[in-house]
Protein backbone atom coordinates (compact mmCIF):
# COMPACT_ATOMS: atom_id res chain seq x y z
CA UNK A 1 0.00 0.00 0.00
CA UNK A 2 2.93 3.03 0.79
CA UNK A 3 4.41 1.71 -2.60
CA UNK A 4 1.87 3.78 -4.22
CA UNK A 5 3.21 6.99 -2.37
CA UNK A 6 7.01 6.06 -2.39
CA UNK A 7 9.15 7.52 -4.99
CA UNK A 8 8.25 11.52 -7.28
CA UNK A 9 4.93 11.85 -5.18
CA UNK A 10 6.27 12.11 -1.93
CA UNK A 11 9.16 14.11 -3.21
CA UNK A 12 6.75 16.78 -4.85
CA UNK A 13 4.89 16.82 -1.30
CA UNK A 14 8.02 17.29 0.48
CA UNK A 15 9.00 20.62 -1.81
CA UNK A 16 5.81 21.89 -2.02
CA UNK A 17 6.09 25.77 -0.97
CA UNK A 18 3.39 25.02 1.58
CA UNK A 19 3.21 27.78 4.65
CA UNK A 20 -0.16 27.34 7.14
CA UNK A 21 -1.66 30.24 7.68
CA UNK A 22 -4.35 31.23 11.19
CA UNK A 23 -7.70 32.02 10.00
CA UNK A 24 -8.94 35.06 11.21
CA UNK A 25 -12.28 34.28 12.79
CA UNK A 26 -14.28 35.82 15.66
CA UNK A 27 -18.13 35.40 17.09
CA UNK A 28 -21.29 37.63 16.63
CA UNK A 29 -21.45 38.90 20.91
CA UNK A 30 -24.68 41.27 20.22
CA UNK A 31 -26.98 42.43 17.34
CA UNK A 32 -30.24 44.42 17.94
CA UNK A 33 -31.25 44.56 14.87
CA UNK A 34 -28.86 47.35 13.09
CA UNK A 35 -25.90 47.21 15.05
CA UNK A 36 -23.22 44.12 15.84
CA UNK A 37 -20.52 43.28 18.03
CA UNK A 38 -18.25 40.74 17.80
CA UNK A 39 -15.19 39.97 19.89
CA UNK A 40 -12.11 37.74 18.89
CA UNK A 41 -10.96 39.28 16.27
CA UNK A 42 -9.57 42.93 14.89
CA UNK A 43 -10.35 43.94 11.34
CA UNK A 44 -9.86 47.64 9.87
CA UNK A 45 -12.92 49.98 9.74
CA UNK A 46 -14.19 49.06 5.96
CA UNK A 47 -13.49 45.28 6.00
CA UNK A 48 -16.10 42.99 4.25
CA UNK A 49 -16.91 40.36 7.03
CA UNK A 50 -19.36 37.24 6.85
CA UNK A 51 -21.26 36.34 10.12
CA UNK A 52 -22.79 33.09 9.53
CA UNK A 53 -23.16 31.38 6.52
CA UNK A 54 -25.16 34.31 4.17
CA UNK A 55 -25.07 37.40 6.37
CA UNK A 56 -22.75 40.34 5.05
CA UNK A 57 -21.71 43.04 7.37
CA UNK A 58 -18.98 46.11 7.18
CA UNK A 59 -16.80 47.02 9.82
CA UNK A 60 -17.34 50.85 11.03
CA UNK A 61 -16.25 50.97 14.49
CA UNK A 62 -14.79 50.12 17.87
CA UNK A 63 -15.91 50.08 21.43
CA UNK A 64 -14.27 48.35 24.64
CA UNK A 65 -12.66 46.05 22.51
CA UNK A 66 -15.21 44.93 20.40
CA UNK A 67 -15.73 45.03 16.68
CA UNK A 68 -18.86 47.13 15.51
CA UNK A 69 -20.75 45.96 12.20
CA UNK A 70 -23.25 47.21 10.04
CA UNK A 71 -25.26 44.45 8.18
CA UNK A 72 -25.38 45.02 4.65
CA UNK A 73 -28.81 44.00 3.56
CA UNK A 74 -31.12 41.31 3.46
CA UNK A 75 -32.79 39.21 6.25
CA UNK A 76 -30.22 38.16 9.21
CA UNK A 77 -31.05 34.91 10.68
CA UNK A 78 -28.34 35.45 12.99
CA UNK A 79 -27.78 33.35 16.30
CA UNK A 80 -25.58 33.96 19.34
CA UNK A 81 -21.88 33.11 19.40
CA UNK A 82 -22.68 32.98 15.07
CA UNK A 83 -18.91 32.71 13.80
CA UNK A 84 -17.56 36.22 12.40
CA UNK A 85 -14.87 36.09 9.16
CA UNK A 86 -13.55 38.78 6.84
CA UNK A 87 -14.62 37.79 3.65
CA UNK A 88 -12.94 40.53 1.16
CA UNK A 89 -10.85 43.51 1.26
CA UNK A 90 -11.72 47.09 2.34
CA UNK A 91 -12.89 49.53 -0.13
CA UNK A 92 -12.35 48.63 -3.54
CA UNK A 93 -14.20 49.22 -6.65
CA UNK A 94 -14.95 48.25 -9.92
CA UNK A 95 -14.07 50.57 -12.66
CA UNK A 96 -13.04 51.00 -16.94
CA UNK A 97 -15.16 51.16 -20.13
CA UNK A 98 -16.37 47.29 -18.60
CA UNK A 99 -18.88 49.14 -16.72
CA UNK A 100 -20.33 51.31 -19.55
CA UNK A 101 -24.09 50.35 -20.33
CA UNK A 102 -24.43 48.72 -16.66
CA UNK A 103 -26.13 49.28 -13.65
CA UNK A 104 -24.85 47.83 -10.24
CA UNK A 105 -25.79 48.40 -7.04
CA UNK A 106 -24.10 49.64 -3.80
CA UNK A 107 -21.64 46.48 -3.45
CA UNK A 108 -20.42 46.86 -6.99
CA UNK A 109 -22.92 43.65 -7.97
CA UNK A 110 -24.79 43.97 -11.51
CA UNK A 111 -28.58 43.88 -11.00
CA UNK A 112 -29.38 44.66 -14.94
CA UNK A 113 -29.92 40.81 -15.86
CA UNK A 114 -26.70 41.26 -18.50
CA UNK A 115 -24.57 39.04 -16.37
CA UNK A 116 -21.12 39.40 -14.70
CA UNK A 117 -18.78 41.80 -15.07
CA UNK A 118 -15.46 41.20 -17.07
CA UNK A 119 -12.66 42.89 -17.28
CA UNK A 120 -12.63 45.79 -15.05
CA UNK A 121 -10.01 47.42 -12.85
CA UNK A 122 -9.83 48.23 -9.31
CA UNK A 123 -9.90 51.69 -8.17
CA UNK A 124 -10.25 52.42 -3.87
CA UNK A 125 -13.91 53.64 -2.99
CA UNK A 126 -11.91 56.73 -0.97
CA UNK A 127 -10.05 57.48 -3.94
CA UNK A 128 -6.73 59.18 -4.26
CA UNK A 129 -5.82 61.82 -2.42
CA UNK A 130 -5.04 64.54 -4.49
CA UNK A 131 -2.91 68.33 -4.13
CA UNK A 132 -4.53 70.81 -4.71
CA UNK A 133 -2.04 72.13 -7.53
CA UNK A 134 -3.36 69.09 -9.37
CA UNK A 135 -6.75 70.69 -9.75
CA UNK A 136 -6.96 72.45 -12.96
CA UNK A 137 -9.16 75.68 -13.27
CA UNK A 138 -12.86 75.74 -14.90
CA UNK A 139 -12.50 77.12 -18.45
CA UNK A 140 -14.65 75.75 -20.77
CA UNK A 141 -18.47 75.67 -20.96
CA UNK A 142 -20.56 72.58 -20.62
CA UNK A 143 -23.54 72.33 -22.30
CA UNK A 144 -26.82 70.60 -20.42
CA UNK A 145 -29.28 71.39 -22.73
CA UNK A 146 -31.56 73.96 -19.81
CA UNK A 147 -31.74 77.20 -21.60
CA UNK A 148 -31.83 79.02 -18.23
CA UNK A 149 -28.65 77.10 -16.86
CA UNK A 150 -27.04 77.64 -19.95
CA UNK A 151 -27.67 80.86 -20.47
CA UNK A 152 -27.87 82.68 -16.74
CA UNK A 153 -26.04 80.15 -14.46
CA UNK A 154 -23.93 78.50 -17.16
CA UNK A 155 -22.13 75.35 -15.98
CA UNK A 156 -18.28 74.41 -16.94
CA UNK A 157 -16.21 71.64 -17.48
CA UNK A 158 -15.03 70.69 -13.60
CA UNK A 159 -17.56 72.20 -11.77
CA UNK A 160 -19.73 71.18 -8.90
CA UNK A 161 -23.27 72.39 -9.08
CA UNK A 162 -25.63 71.59 -6.57
CA UNK A 163 -30.10 71.39 -7.44
CA UNK A 164 -31.36 73.01 -4.07
CA UNK A 165 -35.38 72.14 -3.58
CA UNK A 166 -37.97 70.74 -1.39
CA UNK A 167 -39.48 67.16 -2.31
CA UNK A 168 -41.61 66.57 -5.10
CA UNK A 169 -40.37 70.29 -6.60
CA UNK A 170 -38.31 68.76 -9.93
CA UNK A 171 -35.04 67.99 -8.91
CA UNK A 172 -34.76 64.73 -11.24
CA UNK A 173 -36.85 65.99 -13.77
CA UNK A 174 -34.21 68.55 -14.34
CA UNK A 175 -31.29 66.24 -14.14
CA UNK A 176 -32.99 64.07 -16.91
CA UNK A 177 -32.99 67.04 -18.79
CA UNK A 178 -29.52 67.29 -18.49
CA UNK A 179 -28.39 63.80 -18.84
CA UNK A 180 -30.21 63.46 -22.08
CA UNK A 181 -28.08 66.49 -23.51
CA UNK A 182 -25.40 66.74 -21.45
CA UNK A 183 -21.94 66.69 -24.07
CA UNK A 184 -19.73 64.55 -22.07
CA UNK A 185 -17.58 60.90 -22.80
CA UNK A 186 -19.26 59.27 -19.67
CA UNK A 187 -22.35 59.96 -17.94
CA UNK A 188 -22.28 58.25 -13.82
CA UNK A 189 -24.91 58.21 -12.11
CA UNK A 190 -25.53 57.59 -8.61
CA UNK A 191 -29.21 56.96 -7.88
CA UNK A 192 -28.86 57.22 -3.65
CA UNK A 193 -31.85 56.52 -1.19
CA UNK A 194 -34.37 57.06 -3.85
CA UNK A 195 -37.32 55.58 -4.69
CA UNK A 196 -37.18 52.15 -6.13
CA UNK A 197 -39.64 52.75 -8.45
CA UNK A 198 -37.04 55.95 -9.25
CA UNK A 199 -34.31 53.66 -10.12
CA UNK A 200 -36.52 52.00 -13.10
CA UNK A 201 -38.07 55.04 -14.57
CA UNK A 202 -34.69 57.14 -14.43
CA UNK A 203 -33.43 54.14 -16.61
CA UNK A 204 -36.10 53.98 -18.98
CA UNK A 205 -36.68 57.46 -19.55
CA UNK A 206 -33.87 59.94 -19.02
CA UNK A 207 -31.10 57.73 -19.59
CA UNK A 208 -32.13 55.95 -22.58
CA UNK A 209 -31.21 55.66 -26.15
CA UNK A 210 -27.35 56.93 -26.90
CA UNK A 211 -26.88 57.97 -23.35
CA UNK A 212 -26.83 54.02 -21.74
CA UNK A 213 -24.04 53.20 -24.24
CA UNK A 214 -22.25 55.77 -22.24
CA UNK A 215 -23.49 55.73 -18.98
CA UNK A 216 -22.81 53.67 -15.66
CA UNK A 217 -25.71 53.78 -12.93
CA UNK A 218 -25.06 52.73 -9.50
CA UNK A 219 -28.74 52.36 -7.52
CA UNK A 220 -29.08 52.07 -4.27
CA UNK A 221 -32.17 52.30 -3.08
CA UNK A 222 -33.95 53.94 0.14
CA UNK A 223 -34.64 50.08 1.84
CA UNK A 224 -30.87 49.46 1.60
CA UNK A 225 -28.43 49.29 4.69
CA UNK A 226 -26.77 52.74 5.32
CA UNK A 227 -23.70 51.17 5.08
CA UNK A 228 -24.51 50.22 0.73
CA UNK A 229 -25.65 53.95 0.97
CA UNK A 230 -22.80 55.50 1.34
CA UNK A 231 -20.76 52.70 -0.37
CA UNK A 232 -22.78 53.73 -3.49
CA UNK A 233 -21.95 57.17 -3.65
CA UNK A 234 -18.14 56.67 -2.94
CA UNK A 235 -18.58 53.88 -5.73
CA UNK A 236 -19.96 55.88 -8.32
CA UNK A 237 -17.71 58.58 -7.45
CA UNK A 238 -14.36 56.50 -7.73
CA UNK A 239 -15.74 55.01 -11.58
CA UNK A 240 -15.87 58.96 -12.15
CA UNK A 241 -12.32 59.22 -11.01
CA UNK A 242 -10.94 55.93 -13.29
CA UNK A 243 -12.71 57.53 -16.44
CA UNK A 244 -10.81 60.94 -15.56
CA UNK A 245 -7.91 59.33 -15.22
CA UNK A 246 -8.09 58.41 -18.67
CA UNK A 247 -8.31 61.83 -19.59
CA UNK A 248 -11.88 61.31 -20.39
CA UNK A 249 -14.60 64.43 -19.46
CA UNK A 250 -16.97 63.07 -16.86
CA UNK A 251 -20.41 64.20 -16.11
CA UNK A 252 -20.76 62.63 -12.14
CA UNK A 253 -24.56 62.59 -10.84
CA UNK A 254 -25.68 62.22 -7.42
CA UNK A 255 -29.42 62.23 -6.50
CA UNK A 256 -29.36 62.50 -3.51
CA UNK A 257 -26.72 64.14 -1.63
CA UNK A 258 -29.18 64.67 1.52
CA UNK A 259 -30.18 60.84 1.03
CA UNK A 260 -25.95 59.71 1.75
CA UNK A 261 -26.10 62.30 5.01
CA UNK A 262 -29.11 60.92 6.45
CA UNK A 263 -27.17 57.33 5.76
CA UNK A 264 -24.36 58.96 7.50
CA UNK A 265 -26.11 60.04 10.71
CA UNK A 266 -28.20 56.71 11.00
CA UNK A 267 -24.08 54.98 11.41
CA UNK A 268 -23.31 58.30 13.41
CA UNK A 269 -26.01 57.72 15.78
CA UNK A 270 -25.68 54.07 16.05
CA UNK A 271 -21.91 54.67 17.11
CA UNK A 272 -22.80 57.05 20.12
CA UNK A 273 -21.90 60.13 18.02
CA UNK A 274 -23.89 63.20 19.76
CA UNK A 275 -26.62 64.71 17.85
CA UNK A 276 -25.84 68.32 16.84
CA UNK A 277 -27.80 70.70 14.34
CA UNK A 278 -30.81 68.81 12.96
CA UNK A 279 -29.80 65.61 14.73
CA UNK A 280 -27.04 65.30 12.48
CA UNK A 281 -23.52 63.99 14.55
CA UNK A 282 -20.31 66.08 13.55
CA UNK A 283 -19.18 62.68 11.32
CA UNK A 284 -22.43 63.10 8.70
CA UNK A 285 -21.98 66.49 7.92
CA UNK A 286 -17.69 66.05 7.76
CA UNK A 287 -18.16 63.14 5.40
CA UNK A 288 -19.91 65.66 2.44
CA UNK A 289 -16.85 67.57 1.76
CA UNK A 290 -14.67 64.48 1.67
CA UNK A 291 -16.70 63.38 -1.37
CA UNK A 292 -17.69 66.50 -2.98
CA UNK A 293 -13.52 67.37 -3.42
CA UNK A 294 -13.02 64.37 -5.20
CA UNK A 295 -14.98 66.08 -8.40
CA UNK A 296 -13.61 68.57 -10.56
CA UNK A 297 -10.47 68.90 -13.55
CA UNK A 298 -7.19 67.10 -13.06
CA UNK A 299 -3.64 69.09 -14.95
CA UNK A 300 -2.03 65.98 -15.10
CA UNK A 301 -4.56 63.63 -17.08
CA UNK A 302 -6.51 66.73 -18.72
CA UNK A 303 -9.83 65.02 -17.59
CA UNK A 304 -12.42 66.28 -15.51
CA UNK A 305 -15.52 65.40 -13.33
CA UNK A 306 -18.27 68.10 -13.57
CA UNK A 307 -20.38 67.09 -10.33
CA UNK A 308 -24.19 67.68 -10.16
CA UNK A 309 -25.50 66.81 -6.55
CA UNK A 310 -29.28 66.87 -5.82
CA UNK A 311 -29.82 68.18 -1.90
CA UNK A 312 -33.25 67.77 -0.73
CA UNK A 313 -34.23 70.84 1.42
CA UNK A 314 -36.23 69.09 4.37
CA UNK A 315 -39.16 71.53 5.04
CA UNK A 316 -38.17 73.73 2.03
CA UNK A 317 -35.78 75.11 4.72
CA UNK A 318 -32.56 76.56 2.24
CA UNK A 319 -30.96 76.70 6.41
CA UNK A 320 -31.08 72.72 6.62
CA UNK A 321 -27.41 71.82 8.16
CA UNK A 322 -26.94 69.43 4.62
CA UNK A 323 -28.02 71.90 2.38
CA UNK A 324 -26.02 75.07 4.04
CA UNK A 325 -22.69 72.55 4.16
CA UNK A 326 -23.19 71.36 0.42
CA UNK A 327 -23.68 75.52 -0.57
CA UNK A 328 -20.31 76.76 0.93
CA UNK A 329 -18.30 73.49 -0.48
CA UNK A 330 -19.69 73.95 -4.35
CA UNK A 331 -18.67 75.80 -6.93
CA UNK A 332 -22.41 76.89 -7.97
CA UNK A 333 -26.11 76.01 -6.56
CA UNK A 334 -29.58 75.99 -8.27
CA UNK A 335 -32.39 76.41 -6.23
CA UNK A 336 -35.91 75.21 -7.27
CA UNK A 337 -38.60 76.51 -5.16
CA UNK A 338 -42.61 75.51 -4.92
CA UNK A 339 -43.92 78.77 -5.56
CA UNK A 340 -42.85 78.58 -9.12
CA UNK A 341 -43.69 75.01 -9.58
CA UNK A 342 -47.22 75.96 -8.39
CA UNK A 343 -47.44 78.48 -10.89
CA UNK A 344 -46.53 76.42 -13.38
CA UNK A 345 -42.99 77.29 -14.17
CA UNK A 346 -40.90 74.22 -15.07
CA UNK A 347 -38.48 73.94 -14.55
CA UNK A 348 -38.76 75.92 -11.33
CA UNK A 349 -35.45 77.79 -11.41
CA UNK A 350 -35.20 80.90 -8.51
CA UNK A 351 -32.48 82.57 -10.70
CA UNK A 352 -32.51 85.25 -7.68
CA UNK A 353 -31.28 82.65 -5.38
CA UNK A 354 -29.13 80.70 -7.97
CA UNK A 355 -25.82 81.18 -8.60
CA UNK A 356 -22.90 79.69 -10.67
CA UNK A 357 -19.71 80.72 -9.35
CA UNK A 358 -17.46 80.32 -12.78
CA UNK A 359 -19.93 81.71 -15.22
CA UNK A 360 -17.67 84.97 -15.35
CA UNK A 361 -14.55 82.33 -16.17
CA UNK A 362 -16.13 80.79 -19.07
CA UNK A 363 -18.83 82.99 -20.62
CA UNK A 364 -18.35 86.24 -23.28
CA UNK A 365 -18.96 89.74 -22.21
CA UNK A 366 -21.70 91.00 -23.83
CA UNK A 367 -23.26 87.25 -22.72
CA UNK A 368 -22.32 88.34 -18.93
CA UNK A 369 -23.99 91.75 -19.55
CA UNK A 370 -27.24 90.16 -20.89
CA UNK A 371 -27.78 87.76 -17.73
CA UNK A 372 -26.87 90.64 -15.42
CA UNK A 373 -29.24 92.59 -17.17
CA UNK A 374 -32.04 89.98 -16.93
CA UNK A 375 -31.19 89.80 -12.87
CA UNK A 376 -31.76 93.50 -12.55
CA UNK A 377 -34.91 93.25 -13.93
CA UNK A 378 -36.35 90.36 -11.95
CA UNK A 379 -34.79 91.69 -8.74
CA UNK A 380 -36.95 94.65 -9.41
CA UNK A 381 -39.77 93.29 -10.46
CA UNK A 382 -39.82 91.06 -7.10
CA UNK A 383 -39.19 93.49 -4.60
CA UNK A 384 -42.10 96.02 -6.31
CA UNK A 385 -44.23 93.30 -7.01
CA UNK A 386 -46.57 93.74 -3.64
CA UNK A 387 -47.42 97.36 -5.01
CA UNK A 388 -47.45 96.17 -8.88
CA UNK A 389 -50.44 93.62 -7.89
CA UNK A 390 -52.30 95.82 -5.64
CA UNK A 391 -52.44 98.69 -7.99
CA UNK A 392 -50.73 100.87 -5.53
CA UNK A 393 -48.05 101.76 -8.35
CA UNK A 394 -48.62 103.89 -11.30
CA UNK A 395 -46.64 103.78 -14.47
CA UNK A 396 -44.04 106.29 -15.21
CA UNK A 397 -43.29 106.59 -11.64
CA UNK A 398 -40.11 104.77 -11.87
CA UNK A 399 -38.22 103.69 -15.46
CA UNK A 400 -36.63 101.18 -13.68
CA UNK A 401 -39.82 99.63 -12.64
CA UNK A 402 -41.69 100.32 -15.70
CA UNK A 403 -38.73 98.35 -17.76
CA UNK A 404 -38.83 95.56 -15.14
CA UNK A 405 -42.82 95.34 -15.80
CA UNK A 406 -42.52 95.45 -19.15
CA UNK A 407 -39.61 92.70 -19.44
CA UNK A 408 -41.24 90.42 -17.10
CA UNK A 409 -43.00 88.07 -18.92
CA UNK A 410 -39.84 87.95 -21.33
CA UNK A 411 -37.94 86.66 -18.21
CA UNK A 412 -40.52 83.98 -17.25
CA UNK A 413 -40.90 82.56 -21.39
CA UNK A 414 -36.85 82.53 -21.04
CA UNK A 415 -36.70 80.10 -17.73
CA UNK A 416 -40.00 77.81 -18.88
CA UNK A 417 -38.49 74.78 -21.01
CA UNK A 418 -40.87 71.56 -21.94
CA UNK A 419 -39.19 68.85 -20.52
CA UNK A 420 -38.69 66.94 -23.94
CA UNK A 421 -37.39 69.99 -25.12
CA UNK A 422 -33.21 71.35 -25.63
CA UNK A 423 -32.02 74.02 -26.17
CA UNK A 424 -28.02 74.34 -26.42
CA UNK A 425 -25.89 76.21 -25.41
CA UNK A 426 -25.67 78.61 -28.67
CA UNK A 427 -29.05 78.85 -28.78
CA UNK A 428 -29.74 79.84 -25.30
CA UNK A 429 -26.78 82.90 -25.25
CA UNK A 430 -28.18 84.15 -28.80
CA UNK A 431 -31.67 84.21 -27.76
CA UNK A 432 -30.43 85.99 -23.95
CA UNK A 433 -27.95 88.35 -25.99
CA UNK A 434 -31.34 88.83 -28.58
CA UNK A 435 -33.45 90.30 -26.18
CA UNK A 436 -32.10 91.98 -22.90
CA UNK A 437 -28.23 93.03 -24.50
CA UNK A 438 -29.86 96.04 -24.70
CA UNK A 439 -31.30 96.36 -21.86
Amino acid sequence: MLNRFSGDYLDTIANADFAPRARVSGRLSSYDGLLMEAVGLSLPVGTVCRVGDHVEAEVIGFRNGRTLMMNLGGPAPLLPQAPVRPSGPAGEAEVGAALLGRVVDGAGKPIDGLGPIRGAGKWPLAGHMQSPLDRGRVLEPLDVGVRAINGLLTIGQGQRVGIMAGSGVGKSVLLGMMVRAAQADVIVIGLIGERSREVADFLETKVAGEARARSVVVAVPANHSPVLRIRGALRATAIAEAFRAEGKNVLLIIDSLTRVAHAGREIGLALGEPASARGYPPSAIAMLPNLIERAGSDVNTGGAITAIYTVLADGDDGNDPVVDSARSILDGHIVLTRALAEAGVYPAIDISKSVSRVMTDIAERPHLSAARALRRHLATYEQNRDLVLMGAYRSGSDPAIDAAIAYHPAVMEFVRQDTDQSVNLADAVAELTGVFGDA
